[in-house]
């Protein structure tokens, strides 16, 4: 059977709005998530978006969440909603293979801190999304299927590492998926996909510290992924705040990022830069990323050209993530060598072979760099850039390599530095390339200021609506 224009209207509706019907019971969580399964039955083997689905279990708590609606329960703020969850993060019940093919019959015992908060929320988790090995690439594949595949062309890249999140939301088979985030893992695939993704403050979304592949090093975050900036704030602010389990985290109270929105953006100084001097922009999208950042000044915001002194980052993120890597899963280069891809291979050989003092020197550097992009934002509120350099490329063909090799960053050059420097950034859709894919404007903002990136680009969304635009595989 295939997709009907009912179900794609509603699957197609932000998920403010379906919290606020379902609340107001004019949609039944039984109904939508007959929709979102049907979407996903008809769509999932043409993207292979999702690894792992949890259909009864799902539509038995779509059942319990009509029955708490009925009764005038107090409901959180997500009650009923579906939502997948990267298959990096902990489900109880709920097969977590990270990826992996070493982990293909795992079933946790318990839940992760993501998934208790969406549940706290009242979400219910649909399934497990697609995602590189570990996470370890900027693409999705692996070795337990076939690729994730791109909604707008489906022999094209969905992206990494949270592609499988990308693509489930930009084709209206899940209203939001969150992702993680250690080098440009939202926001490559949201800009690829076509899709919102924000990856805030390091520590503004607590983050799990020990499964089997948690954050040892500080510079991985969670975050959201939706079609709209408002659904980005909603989800934003239920899954902020301090936990105890994380010691890293912020532990103030989060700010209101909903209501942040609504009030009036003031005259903003932002920096731009194409390339941040050492990339190559394809053409085309460094023309339509010019033509976004014109919009910020027809705003009346003052532009200029101008980007932070800092050096490619590639090769101290592969000292630093390999290390972690080795140190947690090294072992199975010696039970498992067969099973795992070869970008991952490569992560733990360089993790073997790098010294105590390539990690220090890699630390070092990367505090210079947070110093130099503390100074940076005091002279400018945001720093625009094209999120990925090129629009998204077809699956198996990447193109040259830089650093190590464990991760290719030609095509994505942009995203890493804010990880290491912790500075909150979103990949906003911003137009299409002559193919019809995707581009994504990247938005920095300062440390602990997410508000201020959302609402510019909620400014920057009325402008030039992408929201009604959808791929077509939907």
């Amino acid at each position: 059977m295939g997709l009907n224009s009912s179900d794609s209207e509603l699957a197609f509706t932000s998920v403010y709005d379906l919290a606020q019907m379902i609340k107001g019971k004019k949609l039944s969580p039984v109904e939508l998530m007959e929709v979102i399964f049907r979407r996903i039955n008809d769509l999932n083997p043409k993207l292979n978006a999702f690894l792992t689905l949890a259909e009864q279990e799902a539509m038995d708590s779509a059942k319990k969440a009509e029955e708490l609606l009925s009764k005038g329960t107090d409901l959180g703020p997500l009650h009923g909603m579906p939502v997948g969850i990267k298959d990096l993060y902990n489900t109880k019940g709920i097969r977590t293979t990270y990826g992996s093919l070493v982990y293909k019959d795992n079933v946790p015992e318990e839940d992760g801190i993501l998934a208790r908060r969406l549940k706290a929320a009242g979400a219910i988790i649909i399934g497990k999304t697609n995602l590189p090995e570990y996470g370890c690439a900027n693409f999705t594949e692996n070795k337990l299927g076939d690729s994730c595949r791109n909604p707008w062309n489906v022999e094209r890249t969905s992206g990494g590492s949270s592609g499988g999140a990308a693509a489930s939301v930009a084709s209206g088979m899940c209203p939001i998926c969150p992702g993680s985030d250690g080098g440009g893992s939202i926001r490559i695939p949201a800009s690829f996909c076509g899709v919102f993704g924000l990856k805030p403050t390091y520590g503004r979304i607590p983050y799990d510290t020990d499964p089997v592949y948690g954050a040892t090093i500080d510079f991985i975050c969670h975050g959201p992924m939706t079609r709209s900036v408002r659904d980005a704030a909603f989800l934003l602010e239920i899954l902020s705040g301090p936990d105890q389990e994380d010691y890293n985290c912020i532990k103030k109270t989060p700010p209101a990022f909903l209501k942040l929105l609504d009030e009036k953006l003031s005259q903003l100084n932002i920096a731009w830069s194409p390339d941040m001097g050492y990339a190559e922009v394809d053409p085309q999208v460094r023309s339509i990323v010019e033509a976004s950042v014109q919009v910020f000044e027809e705003m009346g915001h003052k532009v200029e050209e101008a980007s932070p002194p800092i050096d490619p980052p590639f090769c101290e993120w592969e000292i630093m993530t390999s290390a972690q890597n080795d140190l947690i899963l090294g072992y199975h280069l010696d039970e498992n060598p067969d099973l795992l891809m070869p970008y991952f291979k490569k992560s733990l050989e360089i993790g073997l072979k790098s010294s105590g003092a390539d990690v220090i020197n890699s630390f070092i550097e990367v505090g210079k760099w947070r110093a130099k992009m503390q100074d940076f934002f005091q002279t400018y509120d945001l720093f625009l850039s094209p999120t990925n350099a090129v629009g998204a490329f077809p699956i198996g063909a990447k193109g040259k390599k830089l650093a190590y090799g464990m991760v290719e960053w030609v095509f994505t050059p942009f995203t890493l530095i804010f990880n290491f420097t912790h500075h909150p950034a979103a990949s906003v859709p911003c137009g299409f390339t002559s193919e019809g894919l995707p581009v994504g404007l990247h938005i920095v903002g300062r440390l602990e200021d997410e508000a201020t990136i959302l609402k510019a680009s909620y400014a920057f969304e009325k402008i030039k609506p992408w929201v009604d635009k959808h791929p077509p595989v939907s």
